[in-house]
């Protein structure tokens, strides 16, 4: 009777990725090659994302999805749009994925978004990109926990 062998499974590569001052899409077009690539990508400290721009024009282009309706219950059936900084951070990287294909789909799942830095993480090794550091834009930007607060974001709640 034959021996079945199986080949040692490689080592998984996961990418811790600090978020503070970095600017979004500069971050999730990096994170979104890395996901493509393969690696599992935790991002920290969301709210603390740059979206750059006059404060002001990146507020109101957020507010322009809330204005979109369908005619057939727009309750039911409207797009739901993103509040905390979460789903906008999560939302950015996941519009730089394929997700009409398969390697999109995995990709989009081997990736995990938190505000702040959970407890189990703390001893974890934080990436910061260079390229998409805010330091280069001067006093033009406005951090995503600042948009996700003026679009109604309750904040995140204490567990009693």
């Amino acid at each position: 009777m034959p021996v079945t062998v199986e080949a040692p499974r490689p080592p998984e590569r996961v990418l811790y990725v600090d978020a503070t001052d970095q600017i979004l899409g500069r971050m999730a077009a990096e994170v979104a090659k890395r996901l493509l690539e393969g690696y599992r990508v935790y991002i920290f400290n969301a709210e603390k994302a740059v979206v750059s721009g006059d404060p002001l024009m990146v507020i109101r282009s957020y507010r322009v999805w809330f204005q979109m309706y369908v005619h057939v219950n727009p309750y039911k059936w409207a797009p739901h749009r993103p509040r905390s900084p979460v789903t906008i951070v999560k939302k950015a990287v996941l519009g730089m994925l394929p997700r009409s294909k398969q390697r999109g789909r995995e990709a989009a799942r081997r990736l995990r978004v938190y505000i702040g830095v959970p407890d189990e993480f703390k001893d974890k090794q934080l990436v910061r990109f260079r390229f998409a550091d805010a330091s280069r834009l001067g006093h033009k930007f406005i951090r995503v926990g600042e948009i996700a607060l003026r679009l109604g974001w309750k904040g995140v709640r204490s567990r009693p």
